[in-house]
């Protein structure tokens, strides 16, 4: 600190007396800077001293860090008390070059400060779950008797770290198959089993419950429970409760393939669908008593997605029809080579996946990528540009809204060679003709409503670029990304996009790229809306 003071004389920020530091740590810095030649030192003198000393400490630790570990930092993530302090955070950001990220705020003072440091594929995990995290969301899980049952403690810890406030319901059957300690322990909340039970925080528990609950999954689903709920049959805590709600309601069979058949089942899981019930439809495989078939629960992560699914995120793209291509087409030299691109379909899959969370009805065209498409979208497979172009073409007139986020190749081989090229001495050449540009032709048929929106991935003169193919191909809105920009390009889980549409540019900070097609998502709906 003594060391920073003599650096600040004459580059004081007097917008630093926004933060009220704590008497003993103004005094401490009082006496260093009078140390350093200033005779009264004021507060913004005092605060700049020890907010530039801190954000230049942080880039400082960085270099070690990156040195040390071999990582590329992406981003920061400050999280305590001082987080929020956005003077604080420009300056750290200026300091580090890198976007700085506000966390939760604990504590007040600035030396309760916790630096989070996310590394080059680390961030798009810590953003999303911050994007979409379930804060302020009541979850009840209503637990029955099924082998299946230890899965969801493995659910709700991950609902957990999603800060959803989850409480589990158990059917006294369940209780056979995994203790309640388990799932009061894991959530934080008592797991609630005996309607009658005078330890409970309400009087009437199941109504409490029912009218805070914002969604309800009951997994594993047995055949008894979903029978009485079918039939309207309450005699349980479960059951009670779930005939209280008007929340969403997810149902998860998880039974012996021939139960699971049943005609009778399969009436009652008819009739909860006809209600307004969602039916998760199980995995077929090997079953716990031996038989294989229908009738396996999905994993904790097909139910969390179906849970974030239901609740994740406001709706307000429903009703819309939205393709989105992605990844990299590949064009054949022979039966073994190809020609392709680094594309990963990375920028694609998280707008398929972001539009399908806010309500729309997605299809994904897809080349090679090196992801898995998302859950809840129409996924058409696409291995070259021909195969792309028909696949979009043929779909294009149902859509409101296509987005060209794959990296679609402009030339192919003229000729495909039958068998295996041989090599041998001497060079080789290969005659190359362009592809059909799906974009262009997009834009020279699109219908009255329909926007279109494209990428341009340059590595020089990236607005000059992208506004011509704006222009030039008739487009409303352009995402335009440098492979030069830090953080930015193929393979990564950040992007560093630049928004052009005919009358405005907007530039966005480095993003995970699920913040980056919401960001994409958000701009389209509204200039859609007018």
């Amino acid at each position: 600190l003594a060391q920073s003071a003599a650096d600040y004389k004459g580059r004081v920020d007097v917008n630093a007396e926004c933060f009220l530091a704590p008497k003993n740590m103004c005094a401490a810095v009082k006496n260093e800077l009078m140390k350093q030649g200033f005779k009264e030192p004021t507060v913004p003198e005092m605060l700049s001293c020890v907010y530039h000393s801190l954000a230049e400490s942080y880039a400082e630790t960085i270099k070690a860090l990156e040195k040390l570990t071999g990582k590329v930092y992406t981003s920061l993530n400050i999280v305590g008390g001082g987080s929020r302090d956005e003077y604080l955070n420009k300056l750290t950001a200026k300091a580090c070059k890198l976007p700085v990220y506000a966390g939760p705020t604990e504590g007040t003072a600035i030396g309760n400060l916790i630096v989070q440091m996310i590394a080059d594929g680390e961030l798009a995990s810590v953003q999303q779950a911050r994007d979409v995290m379930l804060k302020g969301k009541t979850i009840l899980l209503g637990v029955t008797g099924s082998i299946a049952a230890y899965k969801i403690a493995g659910l709700a810890s991950m609902l957990k770290k999603q800060h959803a406030d989850i409480t589990v319901l158990m059917t006294q059957n369940a209780t056979n198959f995994i203790n309640p300690i388990t799932f009061e322990t894991l959530t934080g909340n008592k797991c609630l089993i005996d309607t009658f039970d005078r330890n409970f925080q309400y009087s009437v528990e199941h109504v409490a419950l029912a009218k805070r609950a914002d969604i309800v999954l009951i997994a594993p689903a047995s055949a008894n429970v979903i029978g009485k709920i079918a039939n309207g049959i309450a005699d349980d805590m479960l059951t009670t409760t779930v005939m209280a709600c008007r929340c969403p309601i997810l149902i998860s069979p998880a039974m012996n393939t021939n139960m699971f058949l049943n005609p009778i089942v399969q009436d009652n899981l008819a009739k909860l669908r006809r209600f307004g019930y969602t039916v998760i439809e199980p995995d077929s495989g090997y079953l716990a008593c031996g038989d294989i078939g229908a009738g396996k629960m999905p994993s904790e992560k097909t139910l969390f997605d179906w849970i974030m699914q239901t609740i994740g995120a406001e709706k307000d793209l429903a009703g819309q029809k939205i393709l989105v291509t992605a990844g990299a087409t590949a064009e054949k030299i022979d039966p073994v080579r190809f020609i392709t691109n680094h594309s990963t379909g990375k920028m694609g899959c998280a707008l398929a996946r972001r539009a399908a969370m806010r309500g729309a009805d997605v299809t994904l065209v897809c080349a090679n990528m090196t992801v898995e498409p998302p859950p809840f979208v129409t996924v058409v497979k696409a291995e070259s540009a021909e195969d792309m172009f028909n696949a979009v073409i043929s779909r294009a007139p149902k859509m409101d809204v296509i987005i060209k986020a794959a990296a679609v190749a402009d030339y192919r081989p003229k000729t495909v060679a039958e068998e295996k090229i041989k090599k041998h001495d001497g060079g080789m050449s290969i005659e190359l003709e362009r592809t059909q540009d799906i974009l262009a032709y997009l834009g020279a048929h699109k219908p009255a409503g329909q926007f279109l929106c494209g990428f341009a991935m340059e590595t020089e003169n990236l607005i000059e670029n992208a506004r011509g193919k704006l222009e030039r191909k008739n487009l409303d809105m352009i995402a335009a990304n440098s492979l030069r920009t830090k953080g930015a390009g193929f393979a990564g889980d950040t992007n560093v996009v630049t928004l052009l549409t005919k009358d405005e540019t907007e530039e966005l900070p480095m993003l995970s790229k699920d913040e980056t097609a919401d960001r994409i998502l958000t701009k389209i709906n509204t200039l859609r809306k007018g």
